[in-house]
């Protein structure tokens, strides 16, 4: 229960999905939450969650694509908490699903805004914090996507290469300050943000979970608690030696 003891950890987007489970997972296991999201009821759940259960957590609204809130809710966490040890960038949106000839300025500009530009801010504004406390670990969340291709999602899919790329740079970057930088790539896992698709599809949300299902050799879509203790595993001391690496939690989908 002391994987992540006294650890003080920002989650973006922390109220939903991967994110809500990687900060109960991370409190039970001993770590300071600063729960962030857009969705502030169901972030304010997630605290009362932790609370509840003897943990320690507290809620920030925040639009990880505006770099003057993230500023801001960063200075915020660290004059509550006394430092940040730990970042994930795990907000995120999958935007239009249409061939790249048919996506709009404004589409594109969108998901690359969360996607990249969210992670980029944060990146930015945790490093000065993390240098001043002797290191820290910083976790990326890319997807199967940022290293392999697929006829859909155009904008998600270069905004999670994206992610790929820039998570080894800034590894090579920071390894100095001892601030490890890695990324996780989940195969299909059954969130809100991926039962959305479904509801959107053509045959319906049960059909369309059987179809993900068939795509992974484990025979099933994960489950967020599957790339939970990934993210938990990169935020202990026990990845002390790993940086600049992906963590593929697919279920064997990138093994064809």
């Amino acid at each position: 229960m002391d994987r992540a003891r006294n650890k003080v950890v920002v989650i973006t987007g922390a109220a939903l999905g991967i994110g809500k489970a990687a900060a109960l997972l991370l409190a039970r296991e001993g770590a300071i939450i600063a729960v962030t999201d857009i969705n502030d009821d169901a972030g304010n759940e997630v605290v009362e969650t932790i609370t509840q259960a003897g943990g320690t957590a507290r809620y920030w609204s925040l639009d990880t694509s505006d770099e003057n809130r993230v500023r801001s809710v960063f200075n915020d966490i660290v004059e509550q908490f006394g430092t940040i040890n730990v970042l994930i960038n795990n907000a995120g949106i999958s935007g239009v699903n249409k061939p790249t000839h048919e996506v709009t300025r404004d589409e594109w500009v969108k998901v690359i805004d969360v996607n990249v530009n969210g992670v980029f801010y944060c990146t930015k504004h945790v490093i000065p914090v993390m240098r001043q406390a002797g290191g820290g670990s910083i976790i990326n969340l890319s997807s199967i996507y940022g290293m392999i291709g697929a006829a859909d999602l155009p904008p998600y899919h270069a905004s999670k290469g994206a992610v790929t790329l820039m998570t080894k740079n800034d590894a090579l970057f920071y390894a100095e300050d001892r601030i490890r930088v890695n990324s996780v790539h989940p195969g299909f896992i059954w969130t809100p943000l991926v039962e959305q698709l479904g509801k959107e599809s053509s045959e319906g949300v049960e059909a369309f979970r059987k179809a993900l299902d068939s795509r992974h050799p484990l025979g099933h879509v994960g489950e967020p608690d599957d790339i939970a203790y990934g993210i938990l595993y990169l935020a202990s001391d026990e990845s002390r030696f790993m940086t600049g690496s992906e963590l593929v939690i697919d279920g064997g989908y990138t093994a064809r």
